[in-house]
């Protein structure tokens, strides 16, 4: 059985950095503006990318990391992974021709019946509405955050805000940067 791990950049309100900006949004791709870039602070996001057996995106993730992923050096590995990308409305022919073996999925059954097969993590990067959903089916087995010193109010949740039984999670790793982000990494109990 795979692990899934959800691995995000988020503010301390739980709001994630809308990848290639947001137009709605007054604070947009403030990851980097927010706080000194320490390379240390982001020695997580190596060591997601050499463990990982795929990707796991929603369909506006893919949008926006698909034309520009491929032919980024610091991000070459994926290039090699499986690429699944949950979506009902995404076709075959939207899909990019040099980013690697991509297979969309249409359901969070779908999700479920990949995360049975044998191999290395699922990891899910940005994708808002997949992480909500996932964290609501119970689908979410581990939590990469690197939790950014900066609350914003407005933008999108990488939390459910439904009505859930509450779900306990374990760190497993902690450590505060000199630029006050926060590594956690944190299994969901079941």
């Amino acid at each position: 059985m795979r692990t899934l791990i959800s691995t995000a950049f988020v503010s301390l309100d739980g709001k994630l950095d809308p990848t290639g900006g947001d137009p709605g949004l007054h604070d947009t791709q403030w990851t980097f503006k927010t706080v000194e870039f320490l390379p240390e602070a982001y020695e997580l996001k190596g060591r997601e990318q050499e463990a990982a057996g795929a990707l796991l995106l929603g369909r506006r993730s893919y949008q926006l990391f698909a034309p520009a992923w491929p032919g980024m050096a610091e991000f070459a590995r994926y290039k090699t992974l499986p690429k699944y990308v949950v979506s009902t409305t995404l076709e075959e022919d939207d899909l990019v021709d040099d980013w690697g073996e991509t297979t969309i999925l249409r359901s969070l059954e779908q999700v479920a019946t990949l995360k049975e097969t044998d191999g290395d993590p699922l990891l899910v990067h940005g994708s808002a509405t997949l992480n909500r959903a996932l964290q609501e089916a119970g689908l979410i087995d581990r939590y990469h955050l690197l939790v950014f010193p900066v609350l914003l109010g407005a933008g999108k949740s990488l939390f459910s805000d439904a009505d859930i039984t509450a779900q306990r999670l374990r760190l497993l790793e902690h450590q505060v940067y000199a630029n006050g982000i926060q590594k956690q990494v944190l299994d969901v109990l079941r």
